[in-house]
């Protein structure tokens, strides 16, 4: 508590403080981020490396379209929500829209960070794209549609059937939308869920015909299976497939498969089950990747298929700040059984790469170790940009290389959109910096960096005011409960760079004023930001924030 000694000594002696100042806004520039994976084998010609979506990229839908692919991602109540991706090669995959991106779409007030926007699935036909999706918390389950994929994408259409997990089923020019809901007798246990088809009238966005259960608990209903949940279905050689995510999606997560004759079952199970999952190995073994499942098969022009699924790499134990990340891996068939990973068998971080045209390294990366600098060029943010909830009037703008946050409410009031946008944390060793310029008009106000797990689990670093000085601050929030951990006065109008060292569970906070660097505090335990700490389903998101009372 030494740098808080000091400080208040300093606002002692300073107790004639500066007259209060007019409020301005926030001014951000120079956002650097570079990351680094704590283990980064090298990759040969014809390979790739795992994940092919670094950090919080959670629950990966996948379609082609001739030679193109398209990845959609679950964004929870993050805003602008559902990003989409493209590439040719599965492996390169670079951003090309976010589907919810007009606050008419979705209305997110009141919900916390993994509350919304749930397990999207995309899907192509005649011409239109198809993202069926759930928003828990809003009105459940709805469809939107595109003509391109990079937008616009439609309001939603509200479908009326229960649970989560929707996804699409084409069958020549007919629709099958088939999700998790409720079994059709009274739950056996906690997580005891099924899986359910219905006819989807694509034309009338409307539901129609029957609604039938295909699998009731899991693969072995009689061993108690957890949350049978983001349900395919495709079908292969005669058979149709039902795939699907069974455990839960932390550490026990998996996937297993069933097939059928008929669309409409019986469903067998595998007896080979699970076709993924990481959960009988050595949680000590180097290097794991862990929470393996939720995933989505495609076939490629060549004929090989391939399969997208979330997996997690923790730091130590069961801790990671990332969050979800999409990885990728060949599918074998086996007897008329697809298999994506065989039992007992470490998920690799390299691997050959799919048998398609080869593509360059995206200006952006998404896989491996990268880095890059925002200078907010033009007027608007970058599609990479999130906040928290949908945001009903503007509170920032890009203008002349800044970033500008013109108002700000706080984290934690959830009838509020706070004054934060960010970008994510992709590595568990990042650095990330940005130059803020701000003059706190009152004490309380601030603005600087923040780290964002939740609105009960982040942190702030950044300009403050208190006793009617400038002060430079840390405060760490974990279960909604505010602490200050270090503070300096820091006087005067001069810009500040602020930047934060992740190493892991880790984190050290350095600033530089008049071209010296300083540090404010080190070793800060932040294992507050992970998913093991915090809950919830979001990997952390890092940047600006100003809060203005």
């Amino acid at each position: 508590m030494k740098v808080l000694t000091i400080f208040a000594a300093t606002a002692l002696a300073c107790s004639m403080a500066a007259p209060a100042l007019a409020q301005s806004p926030a001014r951000f520039s120079e956002f650097r981020y570079a990351g680094h994976a704590m283990s980064a084998p090298a990759v040969a010609p014809g390979a790739y490396r795992n994940p092919i979506l670094s950090g919080y990229y959670p629950d990966p839908s996948v379609t082609r379209v001739g030679n193109d692919y398209y990845l959609v991602l679950s964004s929870f109540a993050h805003y602008p929500g559902l990003p989409i991706f493209h590439s040719r090669d599965l492996v390169h995959w670079t951003q090309i829209a976010n589907a919810i991106d007009r606050p008419g779409q979705l209305d997110f007030t009141g919900m916390r960070t993994s509350q919304a926007v749930f397990a999207p699935d995309i899907s192509w036909h005649a011409g239109t794209f198809y993202i069926v999706n759930t928003c828990v918390s809003c009105r459940g389950n709805f469809v939107i549609t595109a003509k391109d994929p990079r937008g616009p994408w439609s309001d939603p259409v509200w479908l009326p059937f229960e649970g989560i997990d929707p996804s699409i089923y084409w069958e020549g020019d007919r629709a099958y939308i088939v999700n998790n809901r409720a079994p059709d007798e009274t739950a056996r246990y906690e997580g005891h869920r099924a899986i359910w088809l219905q006819e989807f009238d694509w034309r009338t966005g409307k539901m129609v015909g029957p609604s039938t259960q295909l699998v009731n608990g899991g693969v072995d209903i009689t061993k108690k299976p957890e949350w049978i949940e983001g349900p395919h279905v495709f079908k292969k050689d005669g058979w149709y497939y039902l795939i699907a995510a069974e455990g839960g999606t932390s550490v026990n997560h998996s996937q297993v498969v069933f097939r059928s004759r008929d669309l409409r079952g019986p469903y067998l199970p595998f007896a080979g089950n699970p076709i993924l999952t990481q959960r009988d190995l050595d949680p000590k073994r180097p290097n794991p990747v862990t929470s393996t499942g939720h995933a989505k098969l495609v076939q490629t022009q060549t004929g090989e298929w391939w399969a997208t699924f979330l997996g997690v790499r923790p730091y130590a134990d069961d801790f990671y700040n990332t969050g979800r990340e999409t990885f990728l891996l060949p599918v074998r068939w086996v007897d008329g059984w697809p298999i994506i990973l065989p039992k007992g068998t470490p998920l690799p971080l390299v691997a050959r790469a799919p048998r398609l045209p080869g593509q360059a390294r995206p200006a952006l990366p998404t896989s491996g170790d990268f880095g890059y600098v925002d200078r907010f060029a033009g007027s608007r943010l970058s599609m990479q940009w999130v906040g928290i909830r949908t945001p009903r009037v503007p509170f920032y703008k890009v203008e002349r290389g800044e970033l500008v946050i013109t108002r700000g409410a706080p984290l934690g009031d959830l009838t509020q959109v706070p004054g934060f946008v960010g970008r994510r944390q992709q590595h568990a060793n990042a650095d990330v910096s940005v130059v803020v310029r701000y003059t706190p008009a009152k004490d309380g106000d601030r603005a600087g960096l923040a780290a964002v797990q939740s609105d009960e689990n982040n942190l702030f670093f950044g300009l403050t005011r208190t006793s009617g000085i400038r002060t430079l601050a840390l405060y760490t929030t974990e279960k909604g409960k505010e602490r200050l951990v270090a503070a300096t006065p820091l006087p005067g109008m001069a810009p500040v760079q602020l930047a934060l060292a992740i190493r892991g569970g880790k984190m050290r906070f350095d600033y530089r004023v008049g071209g010296r660097l300083k540090t404010l505090q080190y070793d800060v335990d932040a294992r507050f930001l992970s998913t093991h700490e915090a809950g919830g389903f979001v990997g952390t998101i890092i940047g600006p924030m100003a809060v203005m009372r």
